[in-house]
């Protein structure tokens, strides 16, 4: 077992050290006495989001009759909690970074000693199974699955800790981390209020003619046609997976996995993952199910209000891909501009005339004969079709490249989280 991380700043050498965490932190004993702090005030510790105003995050207090017993728990403070998480048995520990208030008497209030940057115990103790190893012999759990362990107790486990200056310089490392995962998140979310908003303001609601929000240069009333005269249907969705595989090579299954998970977006197969067949062969009538460019996969069935959703068939080449199950796929009759029906058919325009359709309770499902009285309504400019299917291409683009990046970040902090703390064994 090494006493030095893989990876560490420049101008360090020395070998961090073994201590209890009593070294690192003493209880704190300061209650909420004088009443300066209300239950408006009361704090709770969340696994992601760390230590939080409950009213803010929870919506509400659960405090008890009275606060006064209440621990105070300042900035900088650390507060372990008892409660057992899915990932963390034993409870997890977090440090203050926003307002001082108050906690239950169920909560360890901790104070940094003089050898403790109280910001470095969180992030030694955000790895899972670092967490779950320190805790584990120091807790003994009751018969409802609280945790019997003091607040004294729970500093008598072994931590291995570098210097103060180099805690600075590894919290600075991971708020830096962590800055840009909340920045690329709350843009990614951001993103996303935009482009559900403008599924509103973008097509006609309500028998209106016309959308809230229209693109300069483009007037007149849309074209309004039953889902009959727009699609043809493909062939129903009967085909296993080792009818999905043809002889020359692979054909790639469009299922509702795919649906779900790119829905409201024009699913590019040149650019997704699908799953492929390669055994078996494809017999000569599925031919006229394999999806062409502009074609529509819509869910049919699913556990939740996803049934209905769709995606718009693109940047197929010499690709051949077929509808899997709980899909219902069509073809358009009528020519449209790239991506149009795929985010038309997404819209609240569109999907509420789905609602009344839909049948089932826990498992919901819409048939193919239900959807072809709805109404589908389109510009008759094909420039405007372009110009909305580009607006909200670029929408999902940036989406994705908002969620990628963060998704990046998160693995960057869980290597750093890693490898710049020494491990054992």
């Amino acid at each position: 077992m090494s006493n030095t991380p893989k990876v560490r700043f420049k101008g360090f050498g020395e070998e961090w050290e073994w201590r209890r965490l009593s070294a690192y932190l003493t209880v704190s004993t300061l209650k909420n006495r004088d009443k300066v702090y209300g239950k408006e005030d009361v704090l709770s510790v969340s696994g992601d989001y760390g230590i939080v105003n409950q009213i803010e995050f929870q919506g509400r207090s659960f405090a008890g009759e009275s606060v006064i017993n209440y621990g105070v728990v300042e900035t900088g403070d650390v507060v372990y909690t008892k409660s057992p998480l899915k990932s963390n048995p034993y409870g997890i520990i977090k440090t203050n970074k926003g307002n001082a208030g108050i906690v239950s008497t169920l909560y360890a209030v901790y104070k940094p000693t003089a050898l403790t940057d109280p910001y470095f115990v969180q992030i030694y103790f955000e790895q899972d199974a670092r967490m779950n190893n320190y805790m584990h012999p120091l807790v003994n759990k009751g018969a409802k699955n609280d945790m019997k362990v003091s607040a004294v107790n729970a500093l008598k486990g072994d931590v291995i800790f570098p210097g103060i200056v180099e805690q600075n310089k590894i919290v600075k490392c991971f708020e830096k981390i962590d800055y840009l995962i909340i920045l690329h998140q709350k843009k990614c979310d951001e993103t996303k209020e935009l482009k559900k908003y403008m599924l509103k303001k973008l097509f006609p609601q309500n028998g209106k003619k016309v959308p809230e929000i229209r693109f300069a240069g483009f007037t007149g009333d849309w074209e309004q046609k039953k889902l009959g005269e727009v699609f043809c249907s493909l062939q129903n969705n009967t085909l296993s997976r080792a009818d999905l595989s043809i002889e020359q090579g692979e054909a790639k299954n469009i299922h509702y996995g795919d649906i779900l998970v790119k829905f409201g977006e024009v699913l590019d197969i040149g650019k997704e993952h699908l799953p492929m067949v390669t055994d078996g062969s494809i017999i000569a009538k599925y031919k006229a199910s394999f999806l062409q460019n502009g074609d529509i996969v819509v869910a049919d069935t699913a556990e939740d209000e996803t049934v209905g959703k769709c995606s718009e068939i693109a940047g197929l080449n010499q690709e051949i891909v077929i509808a899997g199950l709980h899909t219902i796929p069509y073809r358009p009759v009528i020519r449209f501009a790239s991506g149009y029906l795929g985010y038309f058919m997404n819209s609240s325009a569109y999907h509420r005339q789905l609602l009344p359709l839909m049948q089932g309770i826990k498992v919901t499902s819409i048939s193919k004969s239900a959807m072809q009285d709805t109404d589908i309504m389109y510009p008759e400019s094909q420039d405007e079709q372009a110009k909305i299917g580009a607006y909200f291409c670029n929408l999902d683009h940036l989406i994705t490249l908002h969620q990628r990046k963060c998704n990046e970040l998160k693995d960057l902090k869980k290597f750093m989280l890693q490898n710049m703390f020494p491990q054992k064994g």
